[in-house]
């Protein structure tokens, strides 16, 4: 399986588009991304369309040929490369806005729910979190003496 790379440099990804490496460390071999298959992918992650509205777009044939290849084509390790690569730079580009969005909600959210939440959450992924609660349990015998008098 394929893992994602953290921390991505914005023109990594136009470096990775031209040349891959995949294989093992006996035999590594060069492999070249097609057009259609970066195309194919830049949609996919782009736009969260099904596989057969971005082969169309991407170039590949119409109909069910067309998703079949774009399928097949999406499963070779080098295309799993590019666009595990691809997801990762986007997610980083759009985390920006989404820690802006939770940011202005934690200060000016008309609910006060809402921005305890978003408030909350930026503590979390700061660091910051609440210990959970958690139930002690004692095994064994336990006596109890109540004297009244």
């Amino acid at each position: 399986m394929i893992s994602a790379q953290r921390n991505v440099p914005c023109g990594t990804i136009n470096i990775l588009t031209s040349v891959l490496k995949i294989g093992n460390n006996r035999s590594m071999t060069l492999v070249k991304l097609t057009e259609k298959q970066k195309k194919l992918v830049d949609t996919l992650v782009a736009t969260g369309d099904s596989i057969k509205n971005c082969a169309k777009i991407a170039g590949y044939s119409d109909g069910e040929a067309g998703r079949v290849s774009a399928s097949k084509a999406l499963k070779t390790p080098h295309v799993q490369q590019y666009m595990m690569t691809a997801i990762a730079d986007s997610m980083s580009v759009h985390a920006t806005k989404a820690l802006s969005r939770i940011v202005t909600l934690s200060g000016n959210a008309k609910s006060e729910y809402v921005s305890l939440e978003a408030s909350k959450d930026l503590l979390d992924r700061a660091g910051f979190r609440a210990p959970d609660k958690v139930m002690h349990s004692h095994v064994g015998n336990v006596n109890v003496k109540i004297d009244l008098s």
